[in-house]
């Protein structure tokens, strides 16, 4: 979100919804998806009545099994479904695992910077414009591709980030976990005003005032989506302390102690898990040291799901998309240079 002003981010939409009778669109946009030849993602029109006027994009690689798992993927500001899967290496990951990806985009007709309104009140609530839209392309996929509906996971950075929080708060129930990359609590902000300021100055609500947002969101009562917060150190453009908001907010959602708190390698911030009285993980944080603004990838090695260098794609020595595809249970493919 580098570089938004308040009018910018407030946008309008224009004209009606893309909600034609087309299955697949010919226009198919080719995505390298980490160097891996031959790879496309589809467009699907008529996939619902799509308030929000967004676009739908997805991959599934040839010969899906039944009850397969997938991934939304949320991309963030000035960028595009087929961008955002070549940098991370959505696409190419999920061939080589059998999985199936969806990419949902935003349209410059509705905001001028294509970033998601993760703020604005009438596409942020349950069965509500973009909220909406982005749920009707998952069912979409969940019908069409046999998804196991136990299996769908959502992620996405900054914009996307934030809009992935929104798909976990009003529909609990269709995500099983997500994981937001430097993004910003639900209910943080209402308007372009309250957006920007959110970004640098997330507000100093209590843990039980954040969790309370994302609890009247739905009248879900539970088991609530797992989650993992992903954030950069050194990032100014969406500030780390949306990362703690975000961390509060689920805790809460979870009624986990704060305080109780497990670290994978002893002495080290970076990584930290909190988990029930089973020991189950449900939040999780990565907080990389010294990283700006931008999706950490790790580019050494062959394996698919690194991605590539590029603007708010860095290459800090860790893949995100890998390590939340492990989380998930997604890495199938048995030794292989995963390279996490």
């Amino acid at each position: 979100m580098e570089g938004f002003t308040v009018a910018a981010i407030n946008g309008r939409r224009f004209g009606p919804s893309r909600s034609r009778n087309a299955v697949l669109d010919s226009r198919a946009i080719p995505s390298p998806g980490g160097g891996v030849p031959n790879r496309w993602l589809r467009e699907t029109e008529g996939f619902g009545s799509n308030p929000g006027a967004l676009r739908m994009f997805w991959y599934a690689p040839s010969g899906l099994r039944p009850a397969s798992p997938l991934v939304v993927v949320l991309h963030g500001w000035a960028q595009t479904a087929e961008g955002y899967d070549r940098g991370s290496g959505w696409s190419a990951l999920a061939e080589r695992e059998g999985f199936a990806v969806l990419f949902p985009q935003q349209q410059p007709q509705n905001n001028p910077h294509s970033c998601f309104t993760w703020f604005r009140r009438g596409d942020i609530g349950r069965g509500d414009g973009e909220a909406l839209s982005i749920r009707q392309m998952t069912e979409d996929m969940i019908a069409n591709q046999g998804i196991d509906r136990n299996r769908v996971f959502v992620t996405g950075l900054s914009a996307g980030g934030a809009m992935t929080n929104v798909m976990l708060a009003a529909y609990p129930e269709v995500f099983a976990a997500g994981a937001i990359i430097a993004g910003l609590p639900y209910g943080g902000a209402f308007n372009g005003l309250q957006a920007v300021q959110c970004m640098r100055y997330p507000s100093g609500r209590t843990p039980q005032e954040w969790g309370g947002r994302v609890r009247a969101a739905s009248n879900h009562e539970g088991p609530w989506p797992r989650m993992s917060v992903w954030h950069g150190s050194a990032d100014t453009t969406v500030v780390p302390a949306n990362a703690d908001a975000i961390i509060a907010q689920w805790l809460d959602v979870h009624g986990i102690d704060g305080s109780i708190v497990s670290m994978p390698e002893p002495g080290t911030a970076g990584h930290r898990i909190w988990s029930d009285a089973s020991g189950h993980a449900l939040v999780e944080e990565h907080r990389v040291i010294g990283m700006a603004h931008g999706t950490p990838i790790r580019t050494a090695g062959r394996a698919p799901g690194r991605g590539i260098a590029g603007p708010f794609f860095l290459d800090v020595g860790i893949s995100s998309t890998l390590n939340i595809a492990r989380a998930w249970d997604l890495l199938a493919v048995e030794g292989g240079d995963h390279g996490i």
